[in-house]
């Protein structure tokens, strides 16, 4: 169980700093102390249950940090950050770690102050790197990455392996920088090693065959070089793949996200998909609202609700140790 609850007043009070002009996005990287400071009055806000633990991710600077750091320009939008694609010619594509890239020394430097400020406070949280066919796809565009799919397929699988390789060398940097006084560490989850979350939201773009030709062996290889790992599941485009996925050994936890206009995760609509990750053996990270909905899961999964992470905001500590209590029965 992952609850937070607000507090009435922070655990450390923090001056909440003027807000830059034209500041779209806690993505951005136009003022780097403002971009701290909403994290950290952020982490400070709230109770942490259960397993909720207070984090700051001080270099998540889109949702797919690694496509910037590998040449992607961000587009700064409301809420978001989307990465520019400029990739035009395979002939001269590069994938190359540049110790000079702006975003990776924005990183480093949001990094330094907050594991400053941060120790013995909270955690340092990964950046969303993301990797295989969403980063290619970041650098390259999705319309044209399907047509590379079928015309270059050779050049896909040699970039897919460049990514993985450079995937790696910035996130054994990272965890380095961010891992704590037992070695743990945390996306989503926290574990006691090497932790990640792994994704294809372009899948829901291409058929079953094609997601296990290209991402099949890209997450193969991802899975086992870390300690402990989820997927990201988003969307019903993505449930063709689900045999990939399940077979895959190393893959600890499914994280789904139903997508736009479905029902939420609690829904009994996803109960027969739930019961597929949890019989083959894969732990499930759900999100509820209510104590129906922790009731619910009881009653359809029973002993199997051991292998759920279910998080969740409630109105304040004392229900969430209700809920924890519910849970615990």
């Amino acid at each position: 169980m992952q609850l937070t609850a607000p507090r009435e007043e922070p655990w450390e009070c923090l001056p909440e700093l003027p807000r830059p002009e034209g500041w779209e996005t806690d993505y951005s990287t136009s003022d780097l102390e403002y971009h701290l400071n909403v994290r950290y009055r952020g982490a400070a806000s709230g109770w942490c249950l259960g397993e909720a633990v207070p984090t700051v991710a001080p270099g998540d600077l889109a949702p797919n940090t690694l496509a910037l750091y590998l040449g992607c320009q961000g587009h700064e939008m409301p809420g978001t950050v989307w990465c520019e694609p400029f990739m035009d010619d395979p002939e001269t594509a590069r994938f190359e770690l540049d110790p000079e890239n702006f975003y990776w020394q924005f990183t480093q430097r949001a990094a330094r102050q907050s594991l400053a400020f941060g120790k013995g406070k909270f955690l340092q949280q990964f950046p969303d790197l993301i990797e295989g066919l969403d980063t290619l796809a970041a650098m390259r565009g999705n319309e044209v990455l399907l047509t590379d799919l079928m015309d270059r397929p050779e050049w896909v699988q040699a970039c897919m392996r460049q990514i993985t390789d450079r995937y790696f060398q910035y996130y054994d940097l990272l965890y380095d920088m961010f891992r704590d006084e037992v070695g743990g560490s945390i996306f989503w989850a926290w574990a006691p090693g090497r932790m990640a979350k792994f994704q294809c939201d372009f899948s829901a773009m291409i058929g079953p065959r094609m997601f296990e030709e290209f991402m099949g062996p890209v997450l193969r290889e991802m899975t086992a070089r870390v300690g402990y790992c989820m997927y990201h599941w988003d969307g019903p485009g993505a449930i063709p793949h689900k045999a990939t996925l399940l077979n895959l050994p190393d893959l600890d936890m499914l994280q789904w996200t139903p997508g736009a206009a479905s029902p939420q995760t609690y829904d009994p609509h996803w109960y027969p998909l739930y019961h597929e990750v949890l019989d083959a053996g894969k732990k499930l990270l759900v999100g509820a609202n209510c104590k129906e909905h922790l009731e619910g899961f009881k009653r359809e999964f029973g002993e199997q609700t051991k292998q759920m992470l279910i998080n969740g905001a409630v109105a304040s500590p004392a229900e969430g140790e209700e809920w924890l209590r519910l849970m615990e029965c």
